[in-house]
């Protein structure tokens, strides 16, 4: 009779997954994963929700600015407290904020004819939870791997997530056809309760306990001082906060307008949205095997095919042609995002992930708002075409002058450390707890 399996072989002989990707960084991608499909199709249907409420344009615009703005004015308050408190425990919070939020919405909509200001309001509930829970998000993901592996680790969850919005922006545009955006709304609700409830069993004892500090104003000093040090990464911050304000009016107002009207109604944008997120895929898996020396240079002229989009729908492409550029676009921005948060894991003390990710995502969203509510005026003095190539134009200026920025071009990948000095709960056998673990949209 053969003898039983020793402990040190059980784990290896059963594993399913790599070394590095312990209990923290697998419930974190399940969590993220389900968040995912909810909110893809929650983006198009809450568009879709104001225009069959007999809104237009400009107020489709107005509720996503009301989405984005809770963003500007919570996100540094969220990332100093997620560098104070366990960062589980605000993602949790966060969560519960989502789901009560998108659910009322649902209900507004399934049960009656939703007035503006309370589809706003709504929206707006949901932003709050979302600026809360980004930068603790950010900050758990990047604890949650070593130097080693942070290229792979980042990747793999960017593509596990990019793949759950591909079936969500589909899924969301097939339902809101055939049944209405109140029960895609009702969807999202559900999504967010099933993963705020994976993120109740996070670990964060490895993280030890924080310092106490001089208060809140005082970690937001910190955080302050730790950005604007690096001219890398305040001068791409800045360019985002152009791109991010272009891109998503374009897409949360310009792209529901060119479908109702021009492509056959929510479908086609969602299947256009699909094949956006097919590409993040593609650029993960690309990301899976190339670590480019550059990060930031190679990030940078990755940001230049955000403009096809707009450029598209402007044109308007046909419905093949638009899915092609949304392709283009979506595995660009992939291998940007993936050097990005390496380069952010590499050159960001851990004890300030959060607050660094806060003034990150403050900087790249802090024009959104404006943006989207603009959004419907500017189509109405200039037009819908010379808007949407407008957008285009300022992703490519923006990117462009980022490049003259010596930081961007120079900054190079750093040799992984020997394993006794990386994050030991990141490569840890399965029974020990890993490093923490977020990206996308919540």
């Amino acid at each position: 009779m053969s003898s039983p399996p020793t402990a040190a072989s059980r784990p290896t002989a059963h594993r399913r997954r790599p070394a590095w990707a312990g209990r923290n960084y697998t419930l974190l991608t399940g969590a993220a994963v389900v968040t995912n499909l909810g909110s893809h199709g929650a983006l198009i249907a809450s568009a879709f929700a104001v225009l069959e409420a007999g809104g237009s344009g400009g107020d489709v615009g107005l509720v996503a600015a009301a989405r984005t703005l809770p963003l500007v004015l919570f996100l540094l308050i969220g990332g100093a407290l997620a560098d104070r408190l366990p960062r589980h425990r605000v993602m949790v919070a966060a969560n519960a904020l989502n789901c009560v939020s998108q659910a009322a919405f649902a209900v507004l909509v399934l049960t009656g004819h939703p007035q503006l200001w309370q589809m706003m309001l709504l929206t707006a509930l949901c932003g709050t939870g979302t600026a809360f829970f980004n930068p603790a998000a950010e900050g758990m993901l990047l604890s949650s791997v070593s130097g080693e592996h942070a290229n792979r680790a980042f990747a793999l969850f960017r593509m596990a997530v990019n793949g759950a919005g591909i079936g969500g922006a589909a899924l969301g545009g097939a339902m809101i056809a055939a049944i209405g955006p109140g029960w895609v709304l009702a969807v999202d609700a559900a999504a967010f309760a099933l993963a705020g409830a994976l993120r109740a069993f996070l670990d964060v004892s490895h993280t030890g306990d924080r310092a106490p500090g001089g208060g809140l104003l005082a970690d937001l000093r910190e955080g302050w001082v730790e950005f604007r040090s690096r001219p890398w990464l305040w001068s791409i911050v800045l360019q985002f906060s152009v791109v991010v304000a272009v891109v998503g009016a374009a897409e949360a107002v310009y792209g529901p307008l060119v479908a109702r009207d021009q492509l056959g109604g929510p479908a086609p944008w969602g299947l256009a949205l699909a094949f956006f997120g097919i590409g993040t895929i593609a650029g993960a898996v690309l990301m899976m095997v190339w670590k480019p020396r550059r990060l930031l240079l190679v990030g940078t002229l990755c940001v230049f095919p955000l403009a096809l989009p707009s450029a598209g729908l402007a044109v308007p492409l046909p419905v093949w042609g638009l899915c092609t550029v949304m392709f283009v676009s979506g595995t660009a921005i992939e291998v940007f995002g993936v050097n990005w948060m390496t380069t952010m894991h590499q050159e960001i003390p851990e004890e300030k992930f959060s607050r660094v990710s806060a003034y990150d995502w403050f900087g790249s969203v802090s024009m959104l708002p404006l943006a989207t509510a603009l959004a419907g005026p500017a189509e109405a003095a200039f037009g819908r075409t010379s808007a949407l190539w407008g957008c285009a134009t300022l992703v490519v200026l923006g990117t462009a002058a980022v490049l003259f920025v010596p930081d961007v071009r120079r900054l190079t990948r750093k040799p992984a450390p020997p394993k006794a000095a990386s994050f030991p709960a990141a490569a840890a056998p399965e029974p020990v707890a890993d490093a923490p673990t977020a990206v996308t949209p919540g």
